[in-house]
């Protein structure tokens, strides 16, 4: 049976080839919908540029047929239709008539009224409850949704095997592991499977007679092997938990080797700080420099929306949403180590230096689209507040010798049109599982090392 799907504003702005979506269905846009396009296609942001792409799209189907009457979107038989009609549909009396929320829902009511299967897709939850009040189906956009967040690909983890096959890995850094060797456990029933591995997947690989007894590894595609870096330290970082130890070894290998690192999980387990160890290891301690540049973005919204209001150079207006990387380059400077006032002071000076200085550098990520980087240290904080295209976006920048991090915590979420599972970090993510060139590590609630109250609200909240 053909469906109707009226499509909001939101998704639109959000995935402008979402109108290619729905195969070989009906796809409507309220008249509505073009005026609210309109609104925002002078924006420098991602989303006037998603406003400019769809009225692109739009006025190039105009061409091809009358859009009232409906023209082909794909060979499966999908229209697109723009609905003008409908006007005199009753809504209920306390709705206001001139917003465009209500229009768009008068759209699908009068659909509906008329005999056709009507769905609503929006990304906005209060409008699909007041479509429930109209008695009218509606659906997030799911196109570009991934798995639940407990579902997601963590990069990591644990197997069994025999405390022979344990020692015999031991023995020799040359030694592997056959796959064939390790079980991993099936909480449905309770016993040990066959394992299968996905390509540069880290392994906790513990005896069946004592699981005390372990030994770490990662899956290379066809072996398990040893980890190269397990014993650096990095501008004087030490590893303290196994998700650290994972960390380390895909920060340290080679943009050659692992041009994208992708590290998620709850803020506190050291995701940011040690990316900058690496990055500043790397440039300043390494001959000679696999690193010309180190280069920090942080793409959140209001940093891309509100940027052109701060007063100052690019530089300037980037800095407020920085402080968190300054926070970072403090502790890494200063140590664990109690410090007087005058040393407090000067590694101020020597973080301020860095900056002052462009080893390191800061851009919005609104200006990356266009890019070639070459020999770039880059990392990408706090990606859990970019949308799947800018993600994309990043990761098609990179030229040779560039070495990608994406960081963040999908758990939590600022941008108000983005989930757990629509976000750009989750997008990445589960996108580029298994492949040979990215390497992943989801840090776990008990490796939080930012202080005992961290972790512990880490864990309860």
């Amino acid at each position: 049976m053909k469906k109707y799907y009226v499509v909001d504003t939101n998704v639109l702005l959000h995935s402008p080839n979402a109108l290619y979506a729905f195969n070989e269905h009906t796809v409507v846009i309220p008249e509505v919908v073009i005026e609210e396009l309109d609104r925002f296609k002078k924006e420098s942001t991602e989303r006037g540029a998603n406003s400019r792409h769809v009225s692109r799209i739009i006025d190039n189907m105009r061409t091809q047929g009358n859009l009232l009457e409906g023209v082909l979107l794909n060979d499966n038989g999908g229209t697109l239709i723009l609905e003008s009609n409908h006007t005199a549909t009753n809504m209920p009396i306390y709705w206001e008539n001139d917003k465009a929320d209500n229009r768009i829902l008068q759209v699908c009511k009068g659909l509906a009224e008329s005999g056709q299967h009507t769905i609503l897709v929006s990304r906005d939850t209060n409008m699909r409850v007041k479509s429930s009040i109209l008695k009218i189906q509606a659906e997030d956009f799911r196109n570009d949704k991934v798995s639940s967040i407990e579902e997601q690909y963590t990069g990591r983890i644990i197997a069994y095997t025999s405390s022979d096959v344990i020692d015999a890995f031991h023995k020799d850094d040359n030694q592997y592991i056959d796959p064939d060797k390790l079980y991993i456990f099936d909480d449905l029933a309770g016993i040990l499977i066959p394992a299968t591995f996905i390509t540069n997947q880290f392994l906790l690989i513990k005896s069946t007679d004592n699981e005390r007894h372990t030994a770490l590894g990662r899956f290379d595609g066809k072996k398990v092997i040893h980890l190269k870096y397990r014993n650096h330290n990095p501008f004087g970082v030490v590893p303290k938990n196994v998700g650290q130890v994972f960390m380390q070894e895909c920060l340290m290998m080679s943009a050659v080797e692992a041009p994208l690192v992708i590290l998620k999980g709850m803020s506190g387990t050291a995701k940011t700080f040690y990316s900058l160890a690496v990055g500043l290891y790397n440039y300043m301690e390494c001959r000679p420099k696999q690193y010309q540049h180190i280069l920090i973005c942080r793409p959140n919204s209001m940093l891309d929306e509100g940027i052109g209001f701060l007063p100052g150079t690019e530089a300037e207006k980037i800095e407020p949403y920085m402080r968190a990387i300054k926070d970072n380059l403090f502790t890494l400077m200063s140590g664990s180590s109690s410090m007087e006032d005058k040393d407090v002071l000067q590694t101020e000076d020597t973080v301020n230096m860095l900056f002052e200085k462009r080893i390191i550098q800061t851009e919005a990520l609104a200006y990356q689209r266009g890019r070639s980087l070459q020999k770039y240290w880059v990392m990408f904080d706090e990606m859990q507040n970019s949308t799947p295209r800018q993600s994309k976006t990043v990761l098609t920048r990179p030229g040779l010798g560039t070495k990608i991090i994406l960081l963040g915590d999908p758990a939590q979420i600022d941008n108000p049109l983005l989930d757990s599972q629509s976000n750009g970090l989750s997008y990445a993510s589960e996108k580029m599982m298994g492949s040979k060139l990215c390497f992943q590590v989801t840090m776990l609630p008990e490796e939080c090392e930012r202080s005992p109250l961290a972790a512990e609200a880490a864990m309860r909240l």
